[in-house]
């Protein structure tokens, strides 16, 4: 990684992140809650501040010139810039051309990547895959997304969606409306949302709020809410056995708000992904992520080191 100071930002529907990244270090994160409903405007203009904040900690000799980067929620193409499209949760964000749009409001070269691919570059960088040419990072929480590094390379597709994992077929969604608006995938049985829904649906209470405040009930003896993790920890780990089974990575990673479930889901993951897996990929184990919340701004950061950063487009 370069060991330039950048400024990085961590771009989601909720929350922005933004700090200064040097050698994998981050120093003086900035943080404040995504003004999501005001538009895609208010949005960057959000950005723009944080970023104003966190060069005060770069040094005026380390300013010439001065680099951003950006992991954003939303399909992000990385070559123009443009959020080719994005949930409800960032009312009018497709067709944002992040590079143009921040570099006007902070006159700083940028480069810009989907923020679960940063999340996967920051573990490839200096994580839990960073000894690793072939990896797989998952993350799940409120959806399931997942970057894959072939050969040192992140894979983004000819479309940048290479990763909607929580979107393919699960047997145990069987009927499920997805947020995406189809039905039957993954994220509908297997993310954070999905947990509370399983609970509701097997006539469990609906006092909790979150899948963290129901991983509680279930400690203090919720046998339904129990079940609800199993069940993710199930639909999650046979969908990634088959993927390790196309893939062969060699390191699968986790992160996400449903990692710190524990032992309600893991070993239920464990379970069904090493059921699935061919004998060629047997051994191979999923492990949790090192970097926390830091590894999106480690990961974009990245962007401007040119040997970790190639991006190869499936063909």
């Amino acid at each position: 990684m370069t060991s330039r100071p950048v400024i990085a930002v961590d771009l989601g529907g909720t929350k922005i992140r933004a700090g200064v990244v040097t050698g994998g270090r981050v120093t003086n994160v900035h943080s404040a809650p995504t003004p999501a409903r005001l538009g895609a405007s208010s949005v960057l203009d959000a950005v723009a501040d944080l970023v104003a904040r966190a060069l005060t900690a770069v040094a005026p000799h380390d300013q010439a010139p001065l680099l951003l980067a950006v992991g954003s929620a939303g399909v992000i193409d990385p070559d123009s810039g443009l959020v080719i499209s994005a949930t409800d949760a960032l009312p009018g964000w497709a067709g944002t051309n992040l590079i143009t749009e921040l570099q006007h409001r902070t006159r700083l070269s940028v480069r810009v990547v989907n923020d679960v691919h940063a999340h996967t570059l920051g573990e490839a960088s200096y994580g839990a895959s960073a000894t690793a040419r072939d990896s797989l990072l998952v993350a799940v929480g409120t959806g399931i997304g997942a970057g894959v590094i072939c050969n040192g390379r992140l894979v983004t597709g000819r479309h940048a969606a290479a990763g909607h994992l929580g979107h393919m077929p699960s047997s145990l969604a069987a009927g499920l409306p997805c947020p995406c608006g189809g039905a039957g995938h993954l994220e509908a049985i297997a993310s954070g949302p999905a947990v509370l829904n399983e609970y509701r649906r097997a006539g469990g209470r609906a006092t909790s709020s979150s899948a963290a405040e129901l991983a509680e009930q279930a400690r203090e003896g919720d046998a339904t809410a129990r079940e609800a993790f199993a069940t993710a920890g199930r639909a999650l780990g046979s969908a990634l056995g088959g993927v390790a089974n196309i893939l062969s990575p060699e390191v699968i990673v986790l992160s996400g708000g449903l990692v710190q479930a524990g032992d309600l889901w893991w070993p239920h993951l464990e379970q069904a992904f090493a059921e699935e897996l061919i004998p060629a990929v047997r051994g191979l184990s999923a492990q949790r992520a090192q970097l926390g919340a830091d590894a999106a701004l480690i990961g974009a950061a990245s962007l401007w080191d040119g040997a970790t950063t190639e991006i190869e487009e499936s063909q």
